[in-house]
This record gives structure tokens, sequence and C-alpha cells, in this order.
């Protein structure tokens, strides 16, 4: 066991005007299963990368582990080695017969380790990393995203997997996934950096009292405020009105008064004037006192979709539905049945590879009175004129800047940025090309679209791979209020459960 002490930490990327951190200082100890909690942009993948020693920062981070990082770099020209070949680029330091010890744990054969890299599945090569990455306990571990592409097989076992073992930091934002394997959380907020005992659950526990204590103390401090500021007015009009009285009067209702009075007046507004400006400064300081408790709290903004109504009540409907490949000599799935209706939100399930995507793609072929490389049988009814809002689970097509990309969509541009910011991409982001963006911010790009899009039929294609926590809730919450009708694949089990109807589950 040892500290990791990170001390004044400082960094901005180079030819922005923003810090990424600015003066952060936390301790963590190299025991911990530690959960990175953060908006997208935040700096997550960087501070690991800092950690790492990949770019240069002002301040200090000190210990005395080795930092290893998952993923590992595979180039073009590995893919052809063997994973026991790329062990000794990975990690030097380990012999083969560690690696062969961690790969049941994951659910792997040992004859993985002596196949080519490219012919292992994307969950196969996952697994193999984290084997090579914890064949060493001696390095404290930073792991970012590892459930990516995984099916939900493969995420119970990466879960139940890194749940055993201990001295990392995990970035995910699969709740369920922090839930199980963490027992610390470091939070990268909107004002702080914090670190809290615990796992996910009881860290929004925590944040969602706090948040309401907070809110509860900025009504009161406002309500404070507001008579304040209502009392200096006041005091600053009773010298003004007295000072108006110098000049001018009538002499029936002040038959007291002469014109030696208007001296007099004057010297007691004098007066007045003076108590009050030392009244108005009493004031401004205790308002300033005030506005300085008034805190930022980090909420998320309710988003709206526009869905369109539809006719027909089923909006698709499948029979004994088979698809095949025209270079394949097997089905990808076959006696496929489901009926999808208005207000369904239904998830399609299945390990990676059993048709998921075809199936989507078929879909839209129907729709679009296209013709695929494959081949169906069976029955797939489409409403007619059937309006659907697309979300492709690649983002390599994307190019361009934001304008571009909502003229080319035939986008509100407003509207898009400020669903954009409600989605808190920051808005230094808008005038960068989307090519730029981090994979979370390109799909943020992706789900914007999509919503500004009124639509029957909403079709996602594993949305939220690389997008935060805190934003799979906003569109949690925005699903349950609007109920538009959609078909999802997404591997997220907390998500399914929380906006679900139904599942469709494929099997090859």
């Amino acid at each position: 066991m040892s500290i990791i002490q990170v001390n004044d930490l400082s960094f901005t990327y180079e030819g922005s005007f923003d810090p990424v951190f600015e003066h952060a200082s936390f301790t963590m100890d190299s025991d911990w299963k530690l959960g990175l909690i953060g908006r997208n942009g935040k700096g997550k993948t960087t501070l690991l990368r800092l950690l790492m020693g990949n770019y240069e920062y002002t301040g200090s981070i000190q210990t005395n582990r080795i930092f290893d990082y998952f993923p590992y770099k595979i180039s073009n020209e590995q893919l052809s080695m063997t994973a026991d070949e790329l062990c000794g680029i990975w990690k030097p330091s380990v012999e083969s017969w560690q690696v062969l010890r961690e790969l049941p744990l994951l659910g792997l054969d040992s004859e993985v380790l002596y196949r080519p890299f490219e012919t292992l599945s994307y969950g196969e090569r996952t697994k193999v990393m984290l084997a090579v990455l914890f064949s060493d306990d001696q390095d404290f571990l930073l792991i970012d995203e590892p459930t990516n592409h995984l099916d939900r097989q493969s995420r119970k076992i990466v879960q139940t997997y890194l749940s055993r073992k201990k001295g990392f930091i995990l970035v995910s934002h699969d709740r369920d996934l922090l839930d199980a394997c963490v027992d610390h959380v470091l939070i990268l907020g909107r004002a702080l950096i914090e670190v809290q005992a615990g796992n996910f659950s009881s860290y929004w526990e925590n944040k969602r009292r706090a948040d309401q204590f907070a809110a509860a103390e900025n009504e009161r401090l406002e309500k404070e405020i507001g008579k304040l500021k209502e009392a200096a007015r006041r005091a600053s009009g009773w010298a003004s009105k007295n000072e108006a009285t110098k000049i001018g009067f009538d002499p029936v209702k002040e038959h007291d008064r002469f014109l030696d009075t208007r001296a007099f007046i004057g010297a007691k507004t004098k007066k007045m004037q003076s108590r009050v400006a030392s009244y108005e400064k009493r004031m401004e300081r205790q308002i300033e006192e005030k506005e300085g408790l008034l805190q930022n709290i980090d909420s998320a903004c309710d988003l709206k979709l526009m869905p369109m109504e539809h006719y027909k009540k089923a909006l698709l409907e499948a029979r004994e539905l088979s698809l095949q490949y025209n270079s394949s000599d097997s089905p990808v799935f076959e006696d496929l049945t489901f009926t999808l209706d208005q207000g369904d939100v239904m998830f399609l399930t299945g390990d990676n590879g059993s048709g998921k995507s075809s199936l989507i793609h078929a879909v839209l072929d129907r729709i679009a009175e296209n013709t695929g490389n494959y081949s169906l049988s069976g029955t797939l009814n489409v409403a007619p004129n059937l309006v659907i809002s697309y979300i492709n689970q690649d983002t390599s097509h994307l190019s361009g800047t934001l304008r571009e990309f909502a003229r080319e969509r035939d986008l509100d541009y407003s509207l898009f940025l400020s669903l954009l910011r409600q989605l808190d991409l920051e808005r230094t982001a808008f005038e960068r090309r989307i090519e730029e963006f981090s994979e979370g911010q390109k799909k943020k790009v992706l789900i914007a679209a999509s919503l500004l899009t009124s639509a029957h039929l909403y079709i996602w294609d594993e949305p939220l791979n690389y997008i935060d926590v805190f934003s799979r809730m906003q569109l949690e919450t925005l699903i349950k209020k609007f109920r538009p009708t959609m078909l999802i694949v997404e591997h997220d089990s907390r998500f399914r459960k929380e906006v679900g109807t139904g599942e469709i589950c494929l099997s090859s």
C-alpha cells in the first residue's frame, strides 16, 4: 500500500484558453478501487494520461508506483501478431504464464493467446488486454472505459473480474459496473475535485442530499439578499426625497416654512446622505458576503422531444424473419418474431455478432426501399410513410463545423447549440471542428440532432458509448416523460431497466 499525492496540478491543452485542471490537489491510496466520475470533456482521460506522463503539466504527482494504462495501443502492423507476442510489447516485465493465469477468470481459453490478434473479437481483445494489465500486481492500473461495445454477457464477466481486483482507477459510465467494482470515487465536478468513499450509488445519494440542502440555502440567501437590496433602495430614496424639498413649497400647506429653511434642509439632507452612504456600504458588504455563499449546483437540465404520432398502432412487425448475407453460408439470425407498437421502447439484445445492427439496417433499407447485400425470408412489415430518426454507432463520418452539420441536417442552429449546452457540451467546443471532439462529444452531437428531429420512430444503435452518466440520466428522464417509440441497441443494463418496455432477443 502506498499513497499517490497530486498537488497543485494545472494543465491546459496547447492552443486552448481554458484549463482542464487548475491548481487541483487530491490524494489516492494505491489499494483503492477508484471510480473516476465526471461529465464528458471534464478531463477524465486527460487525468489518466497526465498520470502516465504523456503531457507536460505544472504541479506535482508523487508516488513510488508504476502506472499502466488500458487500452493498450496497437498499430495496424501489429494486428497480425499473436497476443502472446504483443504481451512483450505492452508489458515487458510479464511472462506468459502470468497472463495464462488470468485468462480463465475472464472466460477465455489459453488458445486465444496464440492466435493472430486480428482474428479475435472485440470482446476477446478487451479481455486479453485486461489479463495482461492485471498479470503484474505491482502496478497501479488506469482503466479507460473497458466495456464499450461489449455485449451483456461480456460485461458481466468483466464486471465480476474487476470486482475481485484492487489498485486501479476505473473510468466508466456504466452505473452497475461502478457500483460492483469500486470502493472510492474521484469526482471531477464543475468547480472542484473531490474524493469520497463508496461506489456510484452512495456518491449519487450524497450528492442528491447535498444539492437539496444547497438549494434550500440558496433560496434563503437569495431572499436575504433581496431584503438587503430593498432596504438599501429605501434608504437612498429617503435622502433623495428629502433633498427634493429644498426648492419650492406651497405657502398654504406649509405655512410654517420660510425661504431660509432651505439651508436647514440642505444641512439635514447632507447628514442623512452621509448616513445613507455608510449604510449602503454596510449593505453592499453583507450582500457580497451572502452572494459568496451561493453555491453552484451541478444539475442536469430537462431535455425535450417532439415525437410524431402515426395512424397505425404497429410500426414494425416481424414474423419468422431470417437474415443471411450473400457472402455467408449461414443466417445471422432466423425465426425472429416481434411487434413494435407506438409508445414501445424496445431493446435489441444478444451477443456480439447476433445481428442487432443487421436488423436495424434491414428496417432502414425497407423504409428507403433499398436492397442490401443480404436476403430476407419470412415477413418484415413497416408502417407506411414512417419517419425515422436514426443514430449510427459509428462516428467516423462526422467532420466539419457544427454550423455545417446543422445545415446538412436541416436543423435550427440556435436550438441545436442550446441542446448541446443542455447536454453539457462546453461553449468553447462550438468553435472547433467536430473531428477534433472526443468520442463522447461526437455522440452528443448525434443525440442532439436526433432529439431535434420529429419522427414516428427513433432507432438508436449503441447511442451511449462514451456518454457520461449524467447525460444518460437526462436521457432516461426525457424518454420516460415523452414516451417516444424507440428501437435501441444498448448494453447499459441500468438504462435498459429505467426506460425499456420490452426486449427483442436475437441469437445467431
